[in-house]
């Protein structure tokens, strides 16, 4: 029997705000020693008072408006009840009933569908994050730095239906906070987590089963294997007559595998109630309008005015709008090239996601350490564009250029990269060629054509790749042909 899984995400996102969400102390916890950010209000001594994170609030609201959701103006903080080790207060700070923003969507696209999926989002709240425990033989240990650290969950509708949707909408989700600049996104450091809840409908009645929870997925590999793993599983179970327990399950990488970890409460269980110690927070929407007209374009938008106003492909557009830091890159030298003749916005896109990126990942750099400045990248196209240079020396040059910054005439000079185009020059060196190799020209004129690329080739290496090839080849046909 066929069953159609029906999914819904929570994901939880560190802030990368410089202080906890209730507490001066700092967020950056990662790498240092365990215990040493800590304060009386974040270890939930008696007697303390949290103070609501401005910048976390500021944050949420970008996020909220970037997702389309509705920003709450009047919303309340309250306290979720549960014990946890690493939870020094024995309840969590959250939202519940008033959270600041609802009701958004995000737009995903896989290769399953032409066109675009809406991913509803019921709600995004902020929260507290807990502290992390260590389990060494019999013992664990707690390190309570991460407790208190400013923690935005995004909770959707169940519009999710297979692995590979999941991980499309976590990509996005994680692209756009980096678009933002309000989380790293980096899930091997746990500045987001997922929580998959995952149910199979009766294909014969239409109902959806009963869901369960897989809890703290911290990679997209994860959320991809532990969804297809968790709908095999329950689909077995189903096709023997078994019946689902509503529980939450963990996701054992190693064994690529999902095992009980409790049976799941309810939301009453948590005996939510509004935070005493905290106020309403009555949010002022010129405040909120003013961080709505403060927003950098988005990838959706970078993505259709690629598209239309620079006329790339989708596949190219989408290449440069993954990063932002990229995007800005490429804009910058388009801007710079203006009406430089022949430097279009396709040749600045083939540069960047070709040459640039393959030095990137090949030397481990970021963007934000390339020496090229935009209008050195600009100068280089023109020589290619002039026939000063050709394309493998140009390519030598940018390699050069990567490395030093320097301009790229400069470059061509000293290496002596400049492109032979005297029609005298190359027309001897052609009949050279031809002379040394009397076979591939006899197959030629017997109607071979593609025997001409192999006689360009001796060209460009009697010349150390200074030839220009088209002009090469038109001294070998008009040659051959005489």
């Amino acid at each position: 029997m066929k069953y159609q899984p029906i999914i819904g995400m929570e994901v939880h996102v560190e802030l990368s705000t410089n202080s906890k969400m209730f507490c001066g102390c700092s967020a950056d916890f990662f790498g240092v020693a365990p215990n040493t950010h800590v304060c009386p209000v974040c270890l939930g001594m008696p007697g303390t008072l949290p103070v609501i994170n401005q910048k976390a609030v500021e944050y949420t609201i970008m996020t909220g408006l970037a997702l389309n959701c509705q920003i709450q103006p009047h919303n309340v903080f309250a306290r979720k009840n549960y014990f946890y080790p690493d939870l020094p207060k024995g309840y969590q700070i959250s939202q519940y009933e008033l959270p600041l923003c609802l009701n958004g969507y995000v737009d995903i696209e896989t290769e399953e569908s032409d066109t675009p999926k809406r991913i509803r989002v019921r709600r995004a709240h902020l929260e507290e994050d807990t502290g992390k425990l260590t389990h060494v033989n019999n013992h664990s240990l707690v390190d309570l730095n991460r407790a208190g650290v400013p923690l935005l969950e995004i909770v959707t509708e169940a519009d999710i239906h297979s692995a590979d949707e999941a991980y499309a909408y976590v990509t996005k989700l994680r692209q756009l906070v980096r678009y933002l600049g309000v989380s790293s996104g980096d899930m091997e450091k746990g500045a987001m987590r997922c929580e998959v809840n995952l149910s199979l409908t009766d294909p014969e009645t239409g109902e959806w089963g009963t869901k369960v929870e897989v809890k703290n997925l911290n990679s997209f590999r994860s959320v991809r294997n532990a969804i297809a793993y968790e709908i095999e599983r329950q689909t077995k179970v189903l096709s023997k007559g078994g019946t689902i327990d509503q529980v939450t399950m963990g996701w054992d990488e190693n064994r690529a595998i999902t095992f009980l970890q409790r049976t799941k409460e309810g939301d009453t269980g948590y005996r939510y109630f509004p935070e005493p110690d905290l106020p309403p927070l009555d949010l002022d929407p010129a405040w909120i309008e003013e961080i709505k007209t403060g927003l950098p374009e988005l990838p959706d938008a970078k993505m259709a005015r690629y598209t239309g106003d620079f006329e790339l492909t989708q596949k190219e557009a989408l290449v440069l709008v993954e990063d932002r830091s990229i995007a800005e890159y490429y804009e910058s030298v388009v801007a710079v090239a203006g009406d430089a003749k022949g430097v279009t916005p396709k040749l600045v896109s083939n540069w960047v996601s070709g040459e640039l990126f393959r030095l990137l990942g090949e030397s481990g750099r970021n963007i934000a350490d390339v020496e090229i400045k935009p209008a050195r990248l600009v100068a280089l196209i023109e020589l290619v564009n002039a026939n000063t240079i050709n394309q493998p020396a140009a390519k030598k040059v940018f390699g050069v250029m990567f490395k030093s910054g320097r301009p790229p005439q400069e470059i061509v000079e000293e290496l002596g990269l400049q492109q032979i185009s005297d029609e005298d020059q190359l027309v001897s060196i052609a009949r050279q060629v031809i002379a040394d190799h009397p076979d591939p020209v006899e197959q030629f004129k017997a109607g071979k054509e593609t025997v001409i690329n192999f006689l360009v080739g001796q060209i460009m290496r009697v010349t150390r790749g200074k030839a220009n090839p088209q002009l090469a080849e038109q001294a070998l046909r008009e040659l051959l042909q005489s």
